[in-house]
C-alpha cells in the first residue's frame, strides 16, 4: 500500500531543523581561533524584522563582499585544504560568508539571524553560504551570485547550519522542498 508519509510543505519560506549536527571542521577551528565570534550571549533574538532599510543593507553588503574579495581556494590562500577565516583580499565560499556575517553584525543584525550554512551544489560539491533568518523567510547570501534569494529558490540541497541561540553549535536541516512518499506496512 502506497501512501503519504507526512508530506512536507512545498517551498517553505523558512528552513526546517530536524536535529543536532556536528560543526564542519573549519567552523570548529574558526571558533577556536575567534571565540568571541562564536558566542551570542543574548541567545535567539527571534527572526529579523525585514524592513526596506535592512533589505538594502543586506543587498549592499552582499554585493560589496562579492565584488571586493577575489575567489581563491584555501590551499592558495592558507596553504591547507580547509580553513575558515575572514578574507582580506581573497578567499573561498565560507570566507565570503564569514565576512558578510561580521559586517551585518556590525550593522546591527543579531548573530542569531546570521547563520553559516553548508549546502551541496547540483554537482554534489560542498559549498557554504550565509543564511539571513527573517520574518519573511530565510534568505541566502552567496559568493556565486549577487542576487539574494529565498533559500527554497536556490538550486542547493541544504545540509546543516549554525544554531540560532549558539553560533558554536550546528543543526541538521531537512530540505523540505520535495514531498516525501513511501510505503506504509
Amino acid at each position: 500500500m502506497i501512501g503519504m508519509m507526512g508530506a512536507v510543505k512545498a517551498n517553505p519560506a523558512s528552513m526546517v531543523i530536524i536535529g543536532e549536527a556536528n560543526p564542519p571542521i573549519g567552523a570548529y577551528q574558526f571558533c577556536r581561533d575567534y571565540p568571541n565570534d562564536c558566542r551570542n550571549p543574548a541567545g535567539d533574538a527571534g527572526e529579523l524584522i525585514l524592513t526596506e532599510e535592512r533589505w538594502k543593507e543586506i543587498l549592499r553588503i552582499n554585493y560589496q563582499v562579492n565584488s571586493t574579495i577575489r575567489p581563491a581556494t584555501d590551499m592558495e590562500v592558507y596553504g591547507v585544504e580547509e580553513h575558515w577565516d575572514y578574507p582580506k583580499t581573497a578567499g573561498d565560499c565560507e570566507d565570503y560568508a564569514l565576512l558578510k556575517r561580521k559586517m551585518l553584525i556590525e550593522a546591527g543584525i543579531s548573530p542569531s539571524d546570521l547563520l553559516m550554512t553548508v549546502v551541496l551544489q547540483p554537482s554534489g560539491e560542498g559549498h557554504a553560504v550565509l543564511t539571513v533568518r527573517t520574518d519573511r523567510g530565510d534568505f541566502i547570501l552567496d559568493n556565486m551570485r549577487n542576487k539574494v534569494m529565498l533559500w527554497s529558490d536556490t538550486e542547493y540541497t541544504y545540509l546543516k547550519r549554525q544554531a540560532t541561540a549558539n553560533p558554536a553549535r550546528w543543526v541538521k536541516l531537512q530540505d523540505g522542498r520535495a514531498v516525501a512518499v513511501g510505503s506504509v506496512r
